[in-house]
């Protein structure tokens, strides 16, 4: 039996209107991932929300009571530890070129042993090698002399430029929102007032997704809405006692091997937790670099430090806050995790 033409309009409209949803996706990932963050911070509200209405406050007063208490809260700690934390990233940015240099310098100095046998594996997959006192061909466009006095090869571009280009191209990748003071603001208020939004009228938001189905999935549609709202809670308390345990921990491990701008490491370390996978890597790297600054013995401890706590929190904090926030096997948990580093 043949397609009627019925039937290849539907297929055709089917298949555009779903390239059309990726296409509005890939386009607006920006706006959808702000919008996740906004949904997230509104289910934590809301919780918090419902609480106050006991007291007979008006729900969304009560929503804006919690964001802009939580703001100030922020503001208050980032105020006190402020001096501190200016004082020492504006020492890690300082000194973090020339930490990278140091580690340019050993790695160049260590080019004889395993690892220089690697960088030259690497280089001969580039290319082919020259054999021993052959001459380069000059390219048909260059001058007799022009490069002669050169003995050596082409430099490189520094490692810390290189290190530079490609963390900003990550970051502006993970977060390209976050490009400018005023994107930073505009970004954070769009979040802010969202959470408000959806925490003070939490129905009405519900009622719109429910239409969607249809009249008989409704209330099973309500059940699964509430177990989602539920898991992401606590989710998202697991993530931010894992966020303060890493940054704390870290914090004072980086102190007690005197590693400089300790304390700011330390809040990066606490942020960047937030990134699943990549984000502890982001966060080691500044840390090492620095501690270079002293001796490559010591960046080796620092390294084996980060190691360390990594291990400690993918293979025991994690488990445990998951088993006991979310009923989630510890087992599970390590397997999923070792998942995603390979993915």
């Amino acid at each position: 039996m043949g397609w009627r033409s019925r039937d290849v309009v539907r297929t055709t409209s089917l298949v555009v209107a779903v390239l059309l949803v990726v296409k509005l996706f890939w386009v607006a990932h920006v706006l959808f991932f702000a919008v996740f963050l906004g949904m997230l911070f509104a289910i934590a509200v809301s919780s918090g929300a419902s609480h106050l209405q006991r007291f007979r406050i008006p729900r969304a007063v009560a929503a804006a009571l919690i964001v802009f208490s939580f703001i100030g809260l922020l503001v208050g700690v980032g105020a006190w530890v402020a001096p501190t934390l200016r004082a020492q990233g504006a020492e890690l940015r300082q000194k973090l070129p020339e930490a990278v240099d140091r580690v340019q310098e050993f790695v160049k100095q260590r080019q004889s042993g395993l690892l220089g046998l690697l960088i030259t594996a690497a280089d001969s997959t580039a290319g082919p090698v020259q054999p021993k006192g052959a001459v380069q061909p000059r390219s048909p466009g260059r001058a007799a002399g022009a490069g002669d006095t050169a003995t050596g090869p082409t430099r490189s571009p520094a490692l810390h430029e290189q290190l530079r280009d490609r963390v900003s191209g990550m970051s502006r990748y993970l977060f390209p929102f976050i490009t400018s003071t005023v994107e930073i603001v505009g970004g954070i208020l769009f979040i802010v007032f969202l959470s408000i939004y959806f925490a003070a009228e939490p129905d009405l938001y519900r009622r719109g997704l429910l239409s969607l189905l249809p009249a008989r999935k409704r209330a099973r549609g309500v059940i699964m809405m509430d177990r989602i709202a539920v898991v992401l809670r606590k989710w998202l308390l697991t993530q931010l006692v894992a966020m303060v345990v890493m940054c704390v921990v870290s914090t004072v491990v980086l102190l007690l091997l005197h590693v400089k701008a300790a304390f700011a490491l330390g809040v990066l370390v606490g942020l960047f937790e937030f990134i699943p996978t990549i984000g502890p890597i982001l966060s080691a790297m500044p840390a090492i670099a620095m501690g270079f600054l002293d001796s490559p013995e010591k960046a080796g401890y620092v390294a084996i430090a980060y190691w360390g706590l990594q291990f400690i929190e993918n293979h025991l904090l994690v488990p445990l806050l998951m088993k006991n926030g979310l009923r989630l096997p510890p087992a599970l948990t390590v397997i999923t995790q070792a998942m995603f580093a390979i993915v």
